[in-house]
């Protein structure tokens, strides 16, 4: 059967597998799966419910994004998005799990949950109070970017890796809402607009929820 990837088009995680397969040429078929319908057949796949899931060729099953990143580098070699040496690739995960664990926690999922989950699930009305808390988290992880772009090349050395592809896919998200203060953060604008311009970006780019078009500053790679 063909690569399937389960996934929800502004999840971030789902987001840094789309990348990651793109960097390494994989072709798949993306499936857009509503996980709060908790389908039977998807819950057969995932028994947690959860986004992303990849289903490989010969049907092997691997649920959430860190393992799939991981699976993806080991069984596809090509390409590597961990490359350098063991400390190197500490670094790489390091920052990756910063933004899978903690901007998460603090900008991610105030924000997109209720901007744009609340409206998918019809759970009501968001909660001004809990986006206007995590868009001031924001800064604080803006400010991160900054001194790690101004010091490196990519963020976790000189490679492009893991790190700016799973910093990219949340930052891609709160941008698509036209939440991201690019004005005030002009080298982490310049490291975005690096990877924005990378051909495993163009499918990110076209991502549309139906109602809720981004700004039209989101697809321009000259923004």
């Amino acid at each position: 059967m063909p690569r399937t990837l389960y996934h929800l088009p502004l999840s971030p995680f789902c987001r840094k597998v789309r990348i990651i397969l793109g960097e390494k040429h994989i072709p798949f078929d993306p499936v857009i799966e509503k996980t709060w319908i908790e389908r039977e057949g998807f819950l057969a796949l995932n028994h947690g419910g959860t986004v992303p899931v990849f289903v490989d060729e010969d049907d092997s099953v691997i649920a959430e994004s860190g393992a799939i990143a991981e699976y993806l580098e080991e069984t596809y070699p090509q390409r590597p998005v961990l490359p350098g040496s063991a400390a190197e690739r500490a670094e790489m995960r390091r920052i990756a799990l910063w933004f899978d664990l903690k901007f998460d926690a603090e900008v991610t999922t105030l924000v997109l949950f209720e901007k744009i989950d609340r409206r998918l699930m019809k759970l009501g009305e968001p909660d001004m109070a809990t986006i206007r808390a995590g868009l001031e988290n924001l800064n604080y992880h803006m400010d991160y970017l900054s001194w790690l772009s101004e010091e490196r090349n990519w963020l976790a050395g000189d490679h492009f890796s893991l790190a700016d592809i799973t910093a990219a896919a949340h930052i891609s998200a709160i941008d698509y809402l036209g939440d991201v203060p690019w004005v005030h953060f002009p080298h982490v604008k310049d490291w975005y607009v690096r990877v924005k311009s990378r051909p495993s970006f163009r499918t990110i780019l076209g991502d549309f929820v139906p109602g809720m078009p981004p700004p039209r500053t989101y697809a321009d790679l000259d923004f």
